[in-house]
C-alpha cells in the first residue's frame, strides 16, 4: 500500500513546506516585517498545518521540527522572498498593479500548499491507521492550520473564513485520498491527481469568486 512507504510523503511534505513558506514570507513582507518576522511568518505557514496534524496523530516530535529538510525548505523560501521581493516588486510595478500581482501570487502560493498538504495529510493519518472520518479531517486541518496561523499573526482575517472556497477544496482532496485508498487504486500518480483536483477547485474559485453560503444581514454594517 502507498501509505507503507514515507517517499510520497515526504516530497509532498518538503513540497507544501516551501511554497507555503512563500506565501508566509510573502505576507510578511507586504506587511513591513523585519528579516525575523519574514523568517517566523514562513515558518509558521510551512509547518504549522504539520504540527498540528502530527499533534492529532500522536506523532513526537513533530517531523515539522524533527526533519532539517523541511526546516531548511522553509528557511530557503523565506530567504527568497526576503532577497528578490524588492526587484520583484519593481519589475511588476512596472507595468501596474504591483500590489495586486503580490496578492495573485499568495492566494496560488496558497492554493498549491492547500492541494499538496490536503493530500499529505491524508496520506499521513492513513499510514497511522486512522479512520476514513479522521484522515479526511486530519487531511483537511493540515492544509488549512499553516495559513490560518499565518493570517492570524499577520492580524488578518483567515482566508479559510473569509474567501472563495477554502476548507472545501481541501476536505474534499484529503476525502478523494481515502477512497482511492478504500478501493485499492491509491498509487503516486492518482495521489498527485488529487494534488491538482484540490488545485484546481480553489483556483476555480477564486477566478469565479465562488463563496460558501453567508448569512443574510438586512445592511452592509449589522
Amino acid at each position: 500500500m502507498l501509505t507503507d512507504t514515507a517517499s510520497l510523503q515526504t516530497v509532498l511534505d518538503v513540497c507544501g513546506v516551501f511554497v507555503f513558506a512563500l506565501s508566509g514570507a510573502l505576507v510578511a513582507v507586504r506587511r513591513g516585517l523585519d528579516l525575523f518576522g519574514v523568517m517566523v511568518l514562513a515558518w509558521v505557514a510551512g509547518l504549522g498545518g504539520g504540527i498540528i496534524r502530527d499533534v492529532f496523530l500522536g506523532i513526537t516530535p513533530p517531523v515539522a521540527v524533527s526533519d532539517w529538510r523541511l526546516l531548511a525548505s522553509a528557511v530557503l523560501a523565506a530567504l527568497a522572498v526576503f532577497l528578490l521581493y524588492g526587484s520583484w516588486q519593481r519589475r511588476s510595478a512596472g507595468g501596474g498593479g504591483g500590489r495586486r500581482h503580490v496578492t495573485r501570487a499568495v492566494r496560488l502560493l496558497d492554493a498549491a500548499g492547500l492541494a499538496l498538504f490536503a493530500v499529505n495529510g491524508a496520506l499521513v493519518a492513513l499510514s497511522r491507521d486512522a479512520g476514513p472520518l479522521a484522515a479526511t479531517i486530519v487531511g483537511g486541518i493540515t492544509a488549512v492550520g499553516g495559513g490560518v496561523l499565518r493570517d492570524v499573526l499577520a492580524r488578518q482575517v483567515p482566508e479559510v473564513l473569509q474567501r472563495e472556497l477554502y476548507a472545501v477544496p481541501a476536505l474534499a482532496g484529503s476525502a478523494a485520498v481515502v477512497v482511492l485508498d478504500r478501493t485499492g487504486t491509491l498509487s503516486p500518480a492518482t495521489a498527485w491527481l488529487a494534488v491538482a483536483l484540490v488545485f484546481g477547485i480553489r483556483v476555480l474559485a477564486v477566478a469565479l469568486d465562488l463563496n460558501a453560503p453567508r448569512a443574510l444581514r438586512s445592511s452592509p454594517g449589522d
